[in-house]
């Protein structure tokens, strides 16, 4: 009798899993279009464009909803994967122009319901702007927040979404982008802008799929003894100066913590051939270049984990500054794209890191770099 009983349960549990693993063909997927209407941030003393009363655009994300496929999946309780395109008119097509950008993002629920869903949305890629500071062949000098056409941009934004039914959701909330090139090329303030937006989504298939579930391996909350190694570039003096490089030196330990985060604290090293050539053209500090060149920072953050991706924060303090850096704190947000994962072994980590450095809401530059972990 048991036997059969035994035999039973298992055939529905087999096809429990076997119905959660075949999926309808673009379940999940989805288009999401926001109407989106903001202001240009004056956010330096140093930024001398006139602010627009009113800027305005649209937002179209091609989405896709996770279902436990990966086991991070799971562990960030399914978000959503997509790739966004972004117009927005700032609103004085003379000084800014129009900028359109192309973003992979991603959306995590922070607090989900039947019908009402809170959700955070946070995205990184590139922009174009058609506007930019120019001394020729136009005369354009008045914009001195970008000095190229081509840019990163990111978005933060948060939605409070209704779901209609499995087809339709209508969505509202907050938003903030960023764009800069990181003083790749000068000028390089950077443009920022904040508002709201209202939109809908549309599944042509069904927006919930079926999501597997399974008991996870929980990871263990190992410590780690990380390095990293950047470089990045930065033009220097006025518009059309040279390019010179920055070297970048991390060192750190990491412990990772509920299976998909890593807290990590450690010491930052970087020298600035920017600041060095200016010290020396100027004989400032003649003899003491290096000295004035090179900064170092003691700093925090966290990186959230998702598969072979990572979203890295940080947040850092100088106890030595080069000469020509004011602000005592920085921020950093960055990805990192990992090669290597092992659980066991001298080296666990490898992996390529792309990360951008700011004093506040002004960039400073963008790294590129190796990371390793032991």
């Amino acid at each position: 009798m048991f036997r059969y009983i035994y035999i039973l349960l298992f055939f529905l549990c087999t096809c429990t899993l076997l119905q959660a693993q075949e999926q309808e063909p673009y379940a999940g997927f989805g288009i999401e279009m926001n109407a989106v209407a903001g202001k240009v941030l004056k956010h330096s003393k140093k930024f001398k464009a006139p602010i627009p009363p009113l800027s305005t655009g649209i937002d179209i994300c091609f989405e896709q909803q996770t279902w436990g496929r990966k086991d991070w999946h799971q562990r960030r309780k399914y978000p959503l994967i997509g790739m966004g395109v972004n117009y927005i008119n700032y609103g004085n097509d003379a000084v800014y122009g129009y900028e359109i950008s192309l973003y992979p993002c991603l959306q995590i629920p922070l607090i989900s319901g039947k019908h009402l869903e809170w959700t955070l949305r946070i995205g990184y890629g590139l922009g174009y702007l058609s506007r930019k500071y120019e001394r020729t062949p136009v005369w354009d000098t008045l914009n001195n927040a970008i000095g190229s056409h081509i840019n990163n941009f990111s978005i933060f934004s948060t939605d409070i979404r209704y779901h209609v039914n499995q087809h339709w959701d209508v969505q509202t909330g907050l938003q903030f982008y960023h764009t800069s090139n990181a003083a790749v090329e000068v000028p390089n303030l950077g443009v920022n802008t904040y508002g709201a937006h209202v939109g809908v989504r549309y599944s042509p298939v069904t927006s919930k799929p079926i999501f597997l579930r399974k008991n996870l391996p929980r990871l263990t909350n190992r410590w780690l003894v990380q390095s990293r190694l950047g470089i990045a570039f930065n033009q220097s003096g006025s518009y059309g100066g040279p390019i010179y490089r920055s070297y970048l030196y991390s060192l750190y330990a990491s412990k990772r913590w509920i299976s998909k985060n890593k807290l990590f604290f450690g010491v930052d090293y970087s020298f600035h051939e920017k600041v060095y050539y200016f010290l020396k053209i100027n004989e400032i500090h003649p003899g003491d270049e290096y000295e004035n060149s090179w900064k170092g920072a003691v700093f925090v953050g966290n990186e959230f984990l998702l598969g072979r991706l990572g979203i890295l924060t940080q947040v850092g303090y100088y106890v030595h500054k080069d000469y020509l850096t004011n602000s005592q704190i920085y921020e950093k947000l960055g990805l990192n794209y990992y090669l290597l994962q092992h659980e066991q072994g001298v080296l666990k980590e490898l992996c390529f890191s792309t990360i951008l450095k700011v004093h506040t809401s002004v960039a400073e530059l963008v790294e590129f770099g190796v990371g390793m972990g032991f």
